[in-house]
């Protein structure tokens, strides 16, 4: 062998070794100090790629297990009492994250005691020209016009009839629908999804107030919106020999105390009534954004900008429904004060979605042990006796 050939074979050893020692180091970091890791090494990644693709890669790693199973959860003061389920803590994602039922077990694993998967659309739709979604790193804040690109139900309820429901641990799994865009007939795209994942689900939610979809917030009028319940109302209970999960109405921040009345007005009569609302969407409003280059952007802008609408929207419907119909509270979640913030408004349980986009799995740890320090600092000994004290 020629002097110039074991040069090269040595030196081909040597970057071997590095490149083994590199990967080496990179795993024994990632297992011993994840967080540390995902601050300093993925999340800079992450934020290289653009918002959609960093959104699919991250569902792929969730779905495929590659971050750590989070195992944080206060035995006593984070168990929480919902409809008729007992959770192991009140901090869920929010639909649009997971939109096609691709990581329900992985995102349960990370620490989420409910998962609601959507929006579905009855038929497939590739949803607005990209792109379409938007970081706001000033803001702390995403603008997103996704439009509910959906793989229709037929797909989303092959991946998830067989899931075996063990695997959630007692997890909830929450079904968001949502309409076609060109679909002519809001309430048969609604009903058809009660039909199809009446089986699957442990409660539904009736998404009327994403901005993406033309027309889709005027369900939320009384009329409208009184007639699409008393008809999803009927097909549940020509269905409720078979199972009759909860139903939830997700509503817009944007609406007014007068539109926000009415809504209250349909949603406690027996036949339009719901076991549940979520609060809130995405808002239109992006009048107090710091980045002004997005305040025309079209599209529903989530994050920080939402914290206090969503919380006193919250706090607003839990008193004109005294009290009466669950709340889940969404909307600028970032720290466990801000879960805190939404409780005490009158919400049962939170769930996040941009919190996880700008800090990764790492930030379900800390709102859940920060929620948990705050409820005992004072003098709460469970979620539920806290629901709503702020309200008052």
């Amino acid at each position: 062998m020629s002097q110039k050939q074991n040069a090269i074979k040595k030196l081909k050893s040597i970057c071997y070794l590095t490149l083994g020692g590199s990967i080496s180091y990179q795993f024994i970091y990632f297992k011993k100090d994840f967080n540390g890791y995902y601050e300093n090494v993925l999340q800079p990644l992450s934020q290289r790629l653009s918002p959609e693709l960093a959104h699919k890669v991250g569902v792929s790693a969730i779905k495929y297990g590659l971050f750590p199973s989070e195992g944080y959860d206060d035995p006593h003061v984070l168990k929480t009492k919902f409809l008729s389920y007992e959770l192991s803590n009140p901090v869920g994602i929010a639909a649009g994250f997971d939109k096609h039922g691709d990581a329900v077990v992985g995102l349960r694993n990370l620490g989420f005691s409910v998962v609601e998967i959507g929006s579905v659309t009855p038929e497939p739709q590739p949803g607005n020209p990209k792109p379409r979604v938007f970081r706001l790193h000033e803001d702390r804040a995403v603008i997103n016009r996704y439009g509910f690109n959906s793989e229709g139900h037929n797909a989303v309820y092959s991946k998830i009839q067989d899931l075996d429901k063990t695997l959630l641990n007692n997890g909830l799994l929450g079904i968001n629908l949502g309409k076609n865009k060109v679909s002519e007939d809001a309430i048969r795209d609604y009903v058809l999804g009660i039909n199809k994942f009446i089986n699957i689900a442990d409660y539904f939610v009736i998404n009327v107030s994403s901005p993406n979809t033309p027309g889709l917030r005027t369900l939320q009028s009384k009329n409208e919106l009184k007639n699409l319940l008393e008809e999803i109302n009927r097909t549940r209970k020509a269905l409720a020999s078979k199972n009759n999960p909860p139903l939830f109405l997700k509503l817009a921040p944007d609406l007014s105390l007068e539109e926000m009345k009415d809504i209250v007005s349909v949603i406690t009569q027996k036949d339009s009534e719901v076991q549940g609302l979520i609060i809130s969407n995405t808002t239109i409003d992006k009048s107090s954004l710091i980045n002004k280059k997005f305040s025309n952007e079209a599209g529903g802008l989530s994050g920080k900008p939402l914290t206090t609408k969503s919380t006193e929207m919250i706090r607003t419907m839990y008193k004109l429904t005294q009290g009466k119909i669950p709340i889940i509270g969404v909307g600028g979640i970032f720290s466990g004060q801000d879960a805190y913030e939404k409780i005490l408004a009158g919400a049962s349980i939170v769930q996040i979605y941009t919190a996880l986009i700008f800090h990764g799995p790492p930030i379900i740890t800390k709102i859940k042990s920060e929620l948990a320090e705050l409820l005992k600092k004072n003098g709460y000994s469970s979620v539920n006796e806290a629901i709503g004290k702020g309200a008052q």
